[in-house]
């Protein structure tokens, strides 16, 4: 318990200090390989849960502390404490202890008694201080008040859902390989294995209770996959049909990459700017037991790449601000700014122009996001067919979609799928 809370707060410091939640717990790997699979999963549990609720619990140590805390380890140290004590089921002794004595370790003069009074303090005040925390939006919603007025703004009936959604554990989301099994049949293996989980539609599972990989039957045998549920609208919506030629513009880690060569038998492309993340692209279907052409390139720069030769379909799955996955990278709330939006929408207007003169006649380009922001959706999809005339709007097919239905090519996250957009062009 104590290395975890120590490694656990070094964590969340060096996010709130501006480093990426994946590569802060990679690094904390690296140092203590000596970890055993039960520390790390704590450790990333709290991490991942003091980050999703980190305006609720700045908001409750900011009413526990006289004046502003700027040794930056042992604010973590709190916040992360004062998570488990809200939201954990150890033993409140238990973790008060353990912080003491993970403060002693910080070299500071004050901070083994400063721990132990603000940890007991939230003890003796818990329900009051959580609800004076939760007057603001910033305490309730544990958002920024930049995207917590986005959200109203573009969403006035479903903003509240969105943020509440973005706090909640992501499902774990399987998709079927239809060349290997069914949704029933699959099922059927999963109940063998004691493992609980509901049919999403046809091609998706919904495990109960997420699980490692290693305890799904036939998994490395490509039978299964991981994806969520609106992902796996991508490759249903570039309506495939065997013998087209695809390229997946941004393909890593791969999971579209499969998912396309599962539905139809197509000449796929898969091109990524980052060679080892186009690694994982190939390993992700060496798993599937399928090849496709990979190819190390800047998607908006086809001239260092492209052969000349027009693609029937498009998949410009582009980099974007990732708010419509919140709840799988929670650091995402803290790290971003509102001027970063825009930024993101201009890197993907140039990417889609750049793409377009690839696209064949009257072949298809699905713009694709796992954004909520509308300046990099329906805004970006709006100005793109202003800049291209031959560009037409298809509408989406609702079969392929979550539920049969979006807002207009926008789905919002729900305890079912992470929140995406799709927007489908024609070349006429």
């Amino acid at each position: 318990m104590f290395l975890t809370q120590k490694l656990a707060g070094q964590t969340v410091s060096q996010v709130l200090a501006g480093k990426n939640l994946t590569e802060a717990l990679n690094a904390v790997w690296r140092s203590n390989p000596a970890l055993e699979s039960g520390q790390r999963g704590a450790i990333q549990d709290i991490s991942y849960g003091t980050l999703r609720q980190l305006g609720l619990m700045e908001g409750i140590l900011k009413q526990l502390l006289r004046s502003p805390l700027h040794e930056a380890e042992l604010k973590s140290l709190l916040l992360i404490s004062l998570y488990q004590l809200q939201f954990s089921r150890t033993a409140p002794h238990t973790i008060v202890d353990h912080a003491v004595k993970v403060a002693a370790q910080t070299g500071s003069g004050f901070g083994k008694g400063l721990v132990n009074g603000v940890l007991r303090s939230f003890l003796r005040g818990k329900d009051e201080l959580v609800r004076r925390a939760q007057v603001s939006e910033v305490g309730q919603y544990s958002h920024p008040a930049w995207w917590i007025k986005t959200m109203k703004s573009a969403y006035p009936e479903q903003w509240m859902s969105i943020l509440e959604a973005n706090n909640q554990h992501p499902p774990m989301t399987l998709r079927i390989n239809p060349q290997h099994t069914t949704v029933d049949a699959y099922l059927a293996l999963l109940n063998e294995a004691d493992i609980a989980a509901k049919a999403l539609d046809d091609t998706a599972i919904c495990i109960n209770r997420p699980t490692s990989v290693d305890f799904l039957p036939h998994f490395f045998d490509g039978w299964v996959s991981v994806q969520d549920w609106g992902a796996q609208a991508a490759a249903k919506l570039l309506d495939l049909k065997d013998g087209v030629s695809v390229l997946d513009a941004c393909a890593a880690p791969g999971g579209k990459t499969g998912h396309i060569l599962e539905l139809a038998n197509v000449r796929l492309t898969a091109l990524d700017n980052d060679a080892s993340r186009l690694k994982r692209v190939e390993d992700n279907l060496k798993r599937l037991n399928k090849s496709a052409t990979l190819l190390l390139g800047d998607a908006a720069e086809p001239s260092t790449w492209w052969d000349g030769q027009q693609y029937d379909r498009i998949l410009a799955d582009v980099p974007c601000s990732a708010t419509g996955v919140t709840r799988r990278h929670p650091d995402i709330k803290w790290l971003r700014r509102n001027e970063d939006i825009a930024k993101f929408a201009k890197q993907q207007a140039k990417m889609l122009d750049a793409l377009w003169p690839l696209v064949a006649p009257n072949g298809k380009l699905l713009y694709a996001t796992c954004s909520v922001f509308p300046i990099e959706n329906a805004a970006s999809a709006e100005a793109f067919a202003q800049r291209h005339p031959d560009a037409k709007r298809v509408d989406l097919p609702c079969q392929a979609l979550p539920h049969g239905q979006s807002i207009d090519g926008q789905l919002l996250p729900t305890a079912e799928h992470d929140g995406f957009y799709y927007a489908l062009f024609s070349k006429t």
